[in-house]
């Protein structure tokens, strides 16, 4: 019996080993699409009567990795308990891994990382309750995974500046850091700077250990971060959250490739840093500026970048239409913009005139609490041709007037989204027999547009996709016609019937105008400022 075993086992074996050659030569070649995958399997140098039997063995090593590449990460798990082999098939061919970076980790590290000993990309994220990871952990895993190109960590509150230099100095190829609520500084920052030199993207969000507080007397006092060696290779910075961001000002400004800035709720005047950034870095291509203090003369700096096609501009209340005009006069290419005005209405008519004149590549235009009116819409539908993503959200001023304008003009427009604004269904109507390219409308809160408006656009255009948000009259419509359609029976069981349902019906109303009470609350909190959109 164990000897009729040996012989099977060897007879897989040679089969293996007959086709391992071919297939490593040809995996560099090797078709994604699995029935081209099988076909690819089952070439030549395998024999016919050996693919019939259905003997999986016979597959190499190299087939089955690739196999496994295109298994999503539960059914990888799966085909790892099945046998010895696949097991470690599949864990040298992973890698991408996320593991849960609490203390315990560290005891499982060695064995874990003798498991998966190919991986580039690692995420390492802890439970705010929970106690992270610390260096010695990162440190061991730093030396496990010297080959680490992407590395995330969220919440890894115990690492500190010396486990950061030390992950710095074994894996020098890294290419992608993102942290995020982690506590260590701007020497475990710089470490990563001066010794992984192949590295192309920085996200940092809250990084609390770069200063004790916020104000200018700590900004001054933060220690600087970068340029270092990365800053040649550094293609992508963005910073969130943080209370002394401009810290990072000589890094961004060393930075020389640099193509996509993201600025989201940083503290201090950004003016000035945005001026030095653009004396050095000519390349920016995209550009977010999120709940910063910065006015028309940070615009008007970006606007010495003429390669700018992605601007960002939400909830700035200090920039204006002098500012955007600026950019649009400086930017040809810009093909995406986004405007949250924030109620201030220091960005209107005027500001998108200009960019309907300039910036004839738009192809996509968000604006947020924007009080645009057929004006400005009328010349942007004329000038800009190819423009094909639309969204109006917030705005007093967009009626049925603009969206039949825009219905008339904008004949490359594919989406368009419409949320409260003060729209009805003759805005729907005129939908119906306009932009010939529409393939989508999301309406939203928009209190005029009824079912029977959303209806008839469906019923017109059945290609189109309408996305209307009636829930509540619906609900209400709904209810009315239950009632009329239910009248009160006159036996015990059809009374207690009634009954439940004038109890239900009660219930609904009560929760309607507890919704109705809500929104209004919402709505006036919106018209006061408060909301964005």
């Amino acid at each position: 019996m164990g000897q009729s075993h040996s012989i099977t086992t060897g007879i897989a074996n040679r089969r293996r080993d007959n086709v391992v050659d071919h297939s490593c030569r040809s995996m560099a070649i090797a078709p994604k699409d699995p029935k081209e995958l099988r076909s690819f399997l089952t070439e030549e140098k395998v024999q016919e009567e050996e693919c019939d039997s259905g003997d999986i063995s016979i597959l190499p090593d190299a087939c089955l990795a690739c196999i496994f590449q295109l298994l999503g990460s539960g059914d990888r798990k799966q085909c790892s308990l099945v046998c010895r082999r696949w097991l470690e098939i599949e864990g040298q061919s992973r890698h991408r891994l996320s593991l849960n970076a609490e203390s315990e980790l560290i005891s499982v590290v060695p064995s874990l990382f003798s498991r998966f000993d190919s991986v580039t990309k690692l995420s390492l994220k802890c439970d705010r309750r929970s106690v992270s990871i610390g260096d010695e952990g990162l440190i061991l895993i730093s030396q496990r995974c010297q080959n680490l190109t992407r590395l995330k960590l969220r919440s890894c509150r115990q690492v500190t500046d010396l486990g950061m230099i030390s992950f710095a100095k074994n894996c020098k190829g890294l290419k992608r850091l993102s942290c995020g609520s982690c506590t260590f500084g701007a020497k475990g920052m710089n470490a990563i700077l001066d010794n992984c030199s192949a590295l192309e993207e920085l996200s940092v969000k809250r990084l609390r250990g770069i200063s004790d507080g916020a104000g200018a007397a700590a900004a001054a006092a933060a220690e600087p971060i970068g340029p270092g060696l990365s800053a040649s290779s550094l293609k992508l910075i963005c910073l969130k959250d943080l209370y002394n961001a401009q810290c990072f000002g000589p890094l961004i400004m060393g930075a020389k490739n640099l193509t996509t800035l993201k600025l989201f709720r940083c503290s201090g005047d950004w003016d000035k840093l945005l001026e030095l950034v653009t004396d050095h870095v000519e390349g920016l291509i995209e550009v977010h500026l999120e709940r910063l203090q910065v006015s028309d003369a940070g615009l008007t700096a970006l606007s010495r970048c003429q390669n700018l096609q992605i601007l960002h501009i939400l909830k700035t209340p200090d920039c204006s239409n002098l500012g955007l005009i600026s950019v649009a006069e400086n930017c040809k290419l810009l093909r995406k913009l986004h405007i949250d005005g924030w109620k201030t209405n220091r960005i209107n008519d005027e500001g998108l005139i200009g960019v309907s004149k300039h910036c004839p590549n738009l192809q996509e235009l968000v604006l947020i609490g924007v009080n645009s009116t057929r004006v400005s819409l009328e010349l942007l539908a004329t000038n800009c041709q190819k423009l094909e993503r639309l969204a109006l959200c917030g705005s007093e001023t967009i009626g049925d007037a603009e969206i039949s304008c825009i219905a008339e003009k904008c004949t490359a427009l594919k989406k368009l989204c419409i949320k409260s604004c003060p729209v009805s269904d003759h805005g729907m109507e005129a939908l119906a027999g306009g932009c010939p390219n529409l393939v989508k409308v999301k309406v939203k809160k928009c209190r005029g547009v009824t079912g029977d408006g959303a209806g008839w656009l469906r019923a017109s255009r059945e290609s189109l996709a309408v996305n209307l948000d009636t829930t509540e009259v619906e609900s209400q419509d709904a209810a009315s016609d239950g009632a009329v359609e239910n009248p009160p029976a006159t036996s015990e069981s059809g009374g207690a019937s009634s009954s439940n349902t004038t109890t239900r019906s009660t219930s609904f109303k009560a929760r309607l105008g507890f919704i109705a009470g809500k929104t209004l609350r919402k709505w006036s909190s919106f018209n006061g400022g408060s909301r964005s959109q």
